[in-house]
Parts: structure tokens; sequence; C-alpha cells
């Protein structure tokens, strides 16, 4: 009875691995899977992959120059003004020096404790240009809108900022003359964590036909026209 149940026993294992044999044979049994095909990709695909860390983005400061007064050139595509030459003085905006320097037919840009930051500096870079005498270099800055770009190059480095904003700017008016000259452009007292640039001139054209004719010693209008931006890059 016990030898016939191990004779059995024997031949259900031999059918067993003769079964075994016969599949890896045929390419079938339990040997390693092929490899599930690639799935496409689409733009699709982007929405259910992992979240990656977005690009790196220089911050403004690191954009920004030291803030030394330096002679500068400005572009203004949309004025078609090319390589104006910028002139740094100790002062403030449309005094005696300052008004000497605009007379030769360039622009002037003040510093010092009255004044404003160099090219690309942290702050508020001043540049002031005639518009009516001289070269009339600012003549058509009125026309400058929000949005379009100036260009200053000085010390190999080319800053680009990009206009925001417009203010009119009284002489008549020592707020309104400490908001134009702040570090942070109509905010006196605010310390800047950003470059800016302020770029005035007349308004003797409107003054006049509102019927103000008032001018000081230098002959400078009541109202000056403030074209004010940010720098987006430097390169």
């Amino acid at each position: 009875m016990q030898v016939g149940t191990t004779r059995r026993a024997l031949l259900h294992a031999g059918g067993l691995l003769l079964a075994a044999l016969l599949s890896g044979c045929s390419g079938q049994g339990s040997g390693p899977a092929p490899a599930p095909p690639r799935p496409s990709y689409d733009g699709s695909e982007a929405s259910k992959a992992s979240p990656t860390a977005p690009p790196t983005t220089p911050r403004r400061e690191s954009m920004a120059s030291d803030g030394a007064p330096r002679r500068a050139l400005l572009s203004i595509p949309r004025l078609a003004i090319r390589h104006l030459p910028v002139v740094p003085y100790r002062g403030y905006t449309d005094d005696g020096p300052g008004t000497e320097i605009q007379n030769r037919g360039v622009a002037a840009s003040p510093h010092g404790p009255r004044g404003g930051t160099g090219p690309g500096g942290i702050g508020n870079y001043q540049v002031t240009a005639h518009r009516l005498s001289s070269t009339q270099a600012f003549r058509y800055l009125p026309d400058l809108r929000r949005g379009d770009k100036v260009y200053v190059v000085a010390g190999g480095v080319r800053y680009t900022y990009r206009i925001t904003t417009t203010r009119i700017t009284s002489f008549r008016s020592a707020r309104s003359l400490r908001e134009q000259r702040a570090a942070v452009p109509g905010r006196p007292g605010v310390a800047p964590s950003r470059a800016m640039i302020t770029l005035s001139t007349c308004r003797t054209i409107e003054d006049h036909a509102e019927g103000n004719y008032w001018a000081d010693e230098f002959d400078n209008p009541e109202h000056r026209i403030d074209k004010i931006g940010v720098l987006v890059a430097a390169s």
C-alpha cells in the first residue's frame, strides 16, 4: 500500500518536471517577463508629472550696479534717441551746473546728498535734458509710453529700464521737488530696494498754453514732465 503511494507520487512529480521543461522550450513559463512597451508622450502628460522647480529668475537687486556716478549713453527707441551722452555732476535736478550741462546739448545726471544714484544703481537714476532749447534732446519725451524701453550704457554694461508711470513736478512746491528727487520717486523717506530711473524735461509748451509763464532764475518753467521706469535687465 505504501509502496504504491510512493510510486504514484514519483510519477506525479515527474510529470510536473516534464511539463515545466516543455513550457520553457516554447518560450512561456516563469522566466523574466518582457519589458512593457514605453508609453507615448504628449503635452497632456505634463499635467500628470511631478512638479519641478521653476527656472531661477535673477533678482532685480542682482542686476543693479554699485550706483557710482559714471558717464553714460542713453538710447530710447520710441523717441529715436541714440547714444545721447549723459554727464554726471554733483548737485540736484535743473540747478545751475545741471542747466549748463543741458545747454551743451547733452543730458545731465545729478548725484550726491540731493541728487540720485548712478547708472543701474539701487535708487533713483535721474536724467534731465532740454526740450525746446539747444539740441532739444528731450523734445518728444512726453510721447514716451508705459512699457517703452530705455537703454543706458555705462561701464561696459547696458541697463534696460521699462517705463511705468508719468509724474508732473512743480518747481514752486518743495514737496513736489522732494518727490521727484526721492530715492523711490514720489515717496520721500522710503528706502529704495530696486533700481529706477527718472527722465525729466520742461513742460513749457503746456504751461504757456495754460497761461502759466512763471520761470526760475535758470529760465525753467514751473512744471517738469517726469517719466519713471524700473530696471528690468542688465547685460
